[in-house]
């Protein structure tokens, strides 16, 4: 029998503090199917009418495999494993007949589960949960952050998305009350008010969507420094206000930690020093990181924090990660997340006072031409 995530440990508290520990995994276990059994046949998402939102595309940018084992998506995932489920609840204006749909990202296919409920409203709200057993399979007790931070991910995926469709502005929930569902995004259908545009430089394209993909190690070749405040930059719009700190550990000619300036215009040194090596040892032990272009980093998320802050920082990690991994992308970067973090006590590193400035989340950073320069 699957586990949803209803499951996620009532002793939150207790799981992040395991997790942060130098305690190994043990041995794999079975990771169940690759996507949960809903019930009812599946069915094809229709083509859309020139009023509705398309939910066949909306899908296709955010969540939807494109080969066969389901591994590789537009959104990221710790081992590949893919633990968020969607349930699409859809109202007016879409095209699919009002209803509660289960997704089927291996198929790209809708199950039938129930009528909407009343006062559904128009468009489709997507309810993120989590099979745990996925992730649990290879990660044992560090699971816990990894689910939440793929969580914030496929969030970020479908705002994305719908960004690129143009309808109104998505509303997206991350809130951390709740551990079942951790995360709702409300796409609204086309028409009615007008859409909030973003800048241009914020508007991806499909193409943009459909090339994110993480990129393997190594990552040399530090990123320019206009391309690594753009990326900063989007990490702190998208990090909810103050949960999260951010900042870009760099190294040579000048190796230390980078963060915005307040105005968010220019970088400024925040410590001096390569942290690059550190956090290769805080990540699991990725050697690889000791030598990346840049590494921008989320941290906060302190010892003494409850369920909800734990769940809501890591969430929204995990979505402005990704929305930084596009900027990324954008500027010619590549890029890779890193979710699994181990001691990693930013802030007591620096002098700071122990348990309030943990590695929470963390994009690598690198330069495609780099190896070529190397090789040539």
């Amino acid at each position: 029998m699957e586990d949803h995530c209803e499951d996620l440990p009532t002793g939150l508290v207790a799981a992040l503090a395991r997790a942060r520990s130098p305690e190994r995994p043990g041995p794999d276990t079975p990771a169940g199917t690759a996507v949960r059994r809903w019930p009812g046949p599946p069915r094809p998402i229709p083509e859309a009418g020139p009023a509705d939102l398309d939910l066949r595309t909306l899908l296709r940018l955010s969540l939807a495999a494109s080969d066969p084992s389901g591994r590789l998506r537009p959104t990221p995932s710790a081992g590949a494993l893919h633990p968020v489920d969607t349930e699409l609840v859809v109202g007016a204006g879409c095209s699919l007949p009002p209803g509660r749909y289960g997704y089927d990202p291996l198929r790209h296919r809708v199950h039938p589960v129930g009528p909407p409920a009343d006062g559904t409203p128009p468009g489709v709200t997507a309810v993120l949960s989590v099979t745990a057993q996925r992730t649990v399979s290879h990660y044992g007790h560090r699971a816990w952050p990894l689910l939440l931070l793929d969580t914030g991910h496929a969030a970020a995926a479908l705002f994305l998305a719908a960004r690129v469709l143009g309808v109104g502005e998505p509303d997206v929930r991350m809130d951390g009350r709740t551990g079942s569902p951790l995360a709702v995004v409300r796409v609204p259908p086309p028409g009615g008010r007008s859409p909030r545009r973003p800048a241009d430089e914020d508007r991806p394209t499909p193409a943009d969507l459909l090339a994110r993909r993480s990129a393997p190690p190594p990552l040399p070749g530090p990123p320019p420094r206009d391309a690594l405040r753009a990326v900063l930059a989007t990490a702190e719009r998208a990090g909810d206000g103050g949960l999260l700190r951010w900042c870009a550990a760099v190294g040579p000619s000048r190796p230390g930690l980078m963060e915005l300036a307040p105005e968010g215009t220019a970088l400024r040194r925040h410590a001096s020093g390569d942290a690059r090596p550190t956090l290769a040892a805080w990540a699991a032990g990725q050697a690889w990181l000791a030598d990346a272009g840049a590494v921008v980093i989320a941290c906060g998320c302190p010892t003494d924090a409850g369920p909800a802050h734990i769940r809501r920082a890591h969430l929204r990690a995990g979505f402005a990660v990704h929305l930084a991994h596009v900027t990324a992308r954008r500027h010619g970067l590549a890029a890779r997340p890193v979710g699994s973090w181990q001691q990693a006590d930013l802030g007591a590193a620096l002098g700071a006072e122990p348990g309030r400035d943990w590695v929470v989340h963390a994009l690598a950073l690198g330069t495609p031409h780099a190896d070529e320069e190397k090789s040539a």
